[in-house]
């Protein structure tokens, strides 16, 4: 996760995080990214059950219930033992995470416990009441998932009025005084929609928007092909930078960000430089503390079975199941061996990001899209886009 806007339009100094120690249990939300101890953020995709059939979905969603789940008394156990090892953020996911009851309950009981509890969702079901629900049990953030405007967002979701409903969801949730914002996964087929995210943006008082580039899992493996070129992938970047330094300029300001491609922040800072930013010394301190990548580290995922993986995407890989063990003792277990070279994997990486001089920026980015790609999940990123000359 690269924040667009704490970086370029400096929003954050290297100050601000050193002001808490870096240590997760006391940096805000806003600077948890900047942490010393990655406590990781989980992701529980709570059910695979789904209203919508979008084409990039990573988790294979379905319109049935799935009879695998864990039960509300099983979440709750596991929220106890993620509290317990000071989880700082539970994220609910899906499949579409409204489509369990329990939800608003399970949210609150998070929040009991300490930890921030967001949820991802397609905003579809976020009816006024629920909103309200929702306010009431502490929620602290909804992020809602567009991959354009009606028409684009309508055929990627597989749903006509899937637009206005998830608008309305915004407006629900706006009412009723909880933050929202926009997620948004570049491809070809949407890429041009960008500027009109940012334009709904302003329109609509949305405070925050997050870029995420595709990551080839679950349905999204089928949409290789359709992925950005480098230099595609370049000028959409270029671009979100632009229109975000924009927005500041008039004195609007949003928080950007763009996800799942660590190349973003090797790339932000030497266009800063290029730009003589006097900046960029303390962006890279930034960018330094991020450590790019953190699967496996910084951020883990509990499937609606139970199954412990590295990170939302890496699906076919479990490390356990915290129906048999707690996620704590599964997440510290370093007897696993791809568990115990995630938590040091800059010495395992081969080809162009061995040598990168990025490597401590990046992290060795997506070890999944490397695997999807080339059957080797050490080998280098396919979607890193930083020429050969900028990584020397």
């Amino acid at each position: 996760m690269i924040g667009i806007s704490k970086l370029y339009c400096g929003t954050v100094e290297p100050s601000d995080a050193l002001r808490y120690g870096r240590m997760s249990k006391e940096l805000p939300s806003h600077l948890l990214q900047f942490s010393k101890d990655k406590k990781p953020v989980v992701v529980w995709n709570m059910t695979r059950q789904c209203n919508l059939r979008c084409v990039h979905c990573y988790a294979h969603a379905k319109a049935a219930l799935q009879e695998n789940e864990l039960s509300t008394a099983e979440g709750k156990a596991m929220l106890d033992d993620l509290a317990g090892m000071g989880v700082p953020v539970m994220l609910f996911s899906g499949g579409e995470p409204l489509m369990r009851q329990d939800l608003p309950e399970l949210a609150a009981y998070a929040v009991s416990k300490g930890m921030r509890a967001v949820i991802s969702t397609n905003g579809t079901l976020i009816t006024a009441p629920i909103a309200r629900e929702l306010k009431d049990v502490g929620l602290s953030y909804v992020g809602i998932s567009l991959d354009g405007m009606e028409a684009v967002n309508d055929r990627f979701r597989g749903m006509d009025g899937a637009f206005r409903d998830a608008l309305k969801g915004i407006e629900n949730c706006q009412t009723a005084g909880i933050k929202v914002g926009l997620r948004f996964t570049i491809n070809k087929f949407n890429v041009n929609e960008i500027p009109a995210l940012f334009d709904l943006l302003e329109e609509r008082d949305i405070p925050r928007i997050c870029f995420y580039h595709l990551v080839y899992a679950g349905r999204g493996s089928d949409l290789v092909k359709d992925d950005l070129t480098h230099d595609e992938t370049r000028a959409a970047v270029d671009l979100i930078i632009d229109r975000t330094r924009d927005l500041f300029e008039k004195g609007i300001e949003k928080e950007v960000l763009t996800v799942d491609n660590h190349a973003d922040g090797p790339y932000l800072y030497l266009r800063l430089l290029r730009e003589n930013s006097p900046r960029a010394p303390e962006v890279l301190e930034l960018l330094q503390m991020n450590e790019g990548n953190n699967s496996g580290r910084g951020i883990g995922c509990i499937s609606w079975d139970g199954q412990v993986h590295a990170d939302q995407f890496w699906r076919h890989d479990s490390f356990g199941n915290v129906r048999q063990r707690p996620f704590s003792e599964i997440w510290t277990d370093l007897s696993h061996p791809l568990m115990a070279r995630l938590k040091d994997k800059k010495r395992y990486v081969t080809g162009r990001c061995a040598t990168c001089r990025w490597l401590d920026v990046c992290g060795g980015n997506f070890r999944v899209r490397a695997e999807a790609v080339h059957g080797d999940l050490w080998a280098p990123d396919p979607a890193c886009y930083l020429t050969d000359d900028e990584i020397k």
